[in-house]
């Protein structure tokens, strides 16, 4: 074969530069497709990146919010129990006292229930005791319901004697008190002897009261 008949032509070199630039222009083009999937990859990582941190920085704001201090009221819990005496004026005229005697000593009611009714109580005549009721060596006070304070008062009038509520059947001769509510039982113990001295007319009782607690102290800081 001659040489001439691999001489290459002219159209076949240009038909081979044609088809290197047209391969060069495909990879040139791939080239940027990938470029262009890779930008759009670092743009949604930003994004997401700056999503994060914008959450975060609010996040943090919140737990460190810091509320202003204010001025609270103190209130003291501290309480006291007081134990005060109540003085009981014991008015002299709202009651009738009968004295019983049970003593066996002509004479000592009557003289006991002069002496009271000089102190200002109001004391009905002098009785003596039934019949059933056995001689008593020891002065008791009885009283009706309802008149245990004036009672009380009755007995410290006479040196402190007992008191007690109305016996049944009442130990008077004939079984009644009249109008009083009060009843002097004379025993041996009192009779006959004078009442004691520095006694004041009107007895005050002292019944302890237990008071409320003390309101708190309240206190501005």
């Amino acid at each position: 074969m001659s040489q001439e008949q691999y001489r290459p032509s002219r159209g076949d070199s240009d038909r081979q530069l044609s088809g290197g630039r047209s391969s060069g222009g495909r990879s040139s083009g791939g080239g940027s497709n990938v470029n262009s999937t890779l930008s759009i990859i670092i743009v949604v990582l930003v994004l997401l990146l700056g999503f994060f941190i914008l959450r975060d920085i609010r996040g943090g704001n919140t737990s460190q919010t810091v509320t202003a201090p204010t001025q609270d009221t103190v209130v003291s819990t501290e309480t006291t129990l007081l134990e005060i005496p109540v003085q009981t004026t014991i008015v002299l005229t709202a009651f009738k006292i009968q004295v019983c005697n049970a003593s066996g000593i002509s004479g000592s009611a009557g003289q006991l229930t002069t002496e009271l009714q000089g102190r200002g109580y109001i004391v009905q005549p002098a009785v003596n005791k039934s019949e059933i009721t056995p001689k008593q060596t020891v002065t008791v006070v009885y009283y009706l319901l309802g008149s245990e304070t004036v009672a009380a008062a009755v007995a410290k009038e006479l040196g402190g004697v007992a008191v007690a509520a109305m016996p049944e059947p009442i130990p008077t001769l004939d079984g009644k008190l009249g109008e009083a509510s009060v009843l002097i039982l004379l025993g041996t113990d009192i009779a006959g002897i004078p009442l004691p001295l520095g006694t004041a007319a009107v007895a005050p009782v002292a019944p302890v009261v237990t008071i409320a607690p003390v309101a708190p102290t309240t206190t501005t800081g």
